[in-house]
């Protein structure tokens, strides 16, 4: 599921999935005691959730995401949100750089790898502004480049527009 911020992409994603197996919901998010308006944002996720979801959270540690998929179980049902801030959580301090080489390989080979049924959720960067700080420039392009290897990987590929599902590869 790709999408814009507030497309609704998250949403869609728990959707598609709520109405099988058990899921587990993967957070990629850290939490940020400076921030609240990021805290209130991941606490009205977390509400959204149905009680029989489980959650594991790899934003503290985001190379757990890698082995979480390619050890996931056959009969599971992972939905992960989100790349982007799996993505952020990868690179150096990127204030202080003015370029990474990431091309979201290691995720996209460990998507290839996963058993799971599997939903990703990720924001669509190329649908915005040129960001206007170096660090922006590099998130976006590390983030651009992780899509585009895991879409490549992935059966089917939606791009969310003001709630509405646009199939872009693949059927759902």
């Amino acid at each position: 599921m790709l999408g814009g911020i507030r497309s609704g992409k998250s949403e869609f994603a728990e959707a598609l999935v709520a109405s099988g197996a058990p899921v587990r919901f993967v957070a990629t998010a850290r939490r940020s005691a400076d921030d609240a308006a990021w805290t209130a944002r991941i606490d009205r996720h977390r509400a959204r959730r149905p009680a029989g979801w489980s959650t594991t959270e790899v934003g503290d540690d985001p190379s757990a995401l890698l082995d979480l998929l390619v050890g996931a179980a056959g009969d599971e049902t992972l939905l992960v949100d989100d790349i982007g801030t799996w993505v952020a959580a990868q690179l150096p301090d990127v204030t202080q750089v003015t370029s990474v080489d990431f091309t979201g390989t290691a995720l996209a080979d460990a998507v290839r790898a996963c058993p799971a049924r599997l939903v990703l959720v990720s924001p669509e960067v190329g649908l915005s502004v040129v960001p206007a700080t170096a660090a922006g420039v590099t998130f976006a392009d590390a983030l651009g480049a992780t899509n585009r290897a895991v879409a490549a990987e992935c059966d089917a590929v939606v791009l969310v527009i003001a709630g509405n599902a646009v199939p872009v590869k693949g059927a759902l």
